[in-house]
């Protein structure tokens, strides 16, 4: 089994087109860079009414490159075309149904997504905060890529974890509360 190489750019568009070269690893994708990388999945490109057109799309892009990605970090995948996935059903009984008739499925279209390591000062600022932060504290309204990347990223300290004060098994004097005792 061979290993994945992924381009190392600023941004999708770039990674497909114009890469800075291709990485194995952090460490690689670094040195490549010149500062420390992010591993990014990123939508390239207009919404495609079919997979095969996105496909052709992909093959486009890619075409101009002096050095293409590998195929693995090109993905076509199915998205919903601005509408959000119908609401669950609820059970009903009526005229001897148990489930509502359900709703049309929403359009669909096809992308292009590529993975590739983006140098970390060119990260958007609002993926550089933990996403509860941001649902929490800004107003803006997050789009889908957006929602999608925090989902992708590793989960961070609200603050630093701080030493723990006592272990399991003991206990703090009743007259001396600074001391520490073993307890079975």
């Amino acid at each position: 089994m061979s290993a994945q190489s992924y381009p190392v750019a600023n941004d999708g568009e770039a990674a497909l087109g114009a890469p800075l070269g291709h990485a194995l690893r952090a460490r690689e994708a670094e040195s490549l860079a010149g500062e420390p990388v992010v591993f990014a999945s990123e939508r390239v490109g207009p919404p495609c009414p079919s997979r095969e057109a996105a496909l052709e799309l992909a093959a486009r892009m890619g075409a101009s490159a002096a050095s293409p990605a590998d195929p693995g970090a090109v993905r076509i995948i199915e998205v919903f075309d601005g509408a959000r996935p119908p609401a669950p059903a609820r059970p009903l009984t009526e005229g001897g149904r148990r489930w509502p008739e359900p709703p049309p499925p929403p359009r669909t279209v096809w992308r292009v997504q590529v993975d590739f390591w983006r140098p970390a000062s060119r990260t958007p600022a609002i993926l550089q905060a933990q996403a509860r932060h941001v649902r929490k504290r800004t107003q803006a309204d997050v789009s889908g890529d957006h929602l999608s990347a925090f989902a992708r990223q590793p989960l961070r300290p609200v603050r630093p974890q701080q030493p723990l004060d006592i272990g399991l098994f003991e206990v703090r004097a009743p007259e001396n509360p600074d001391r520490l005792l073993p307890d079975e």
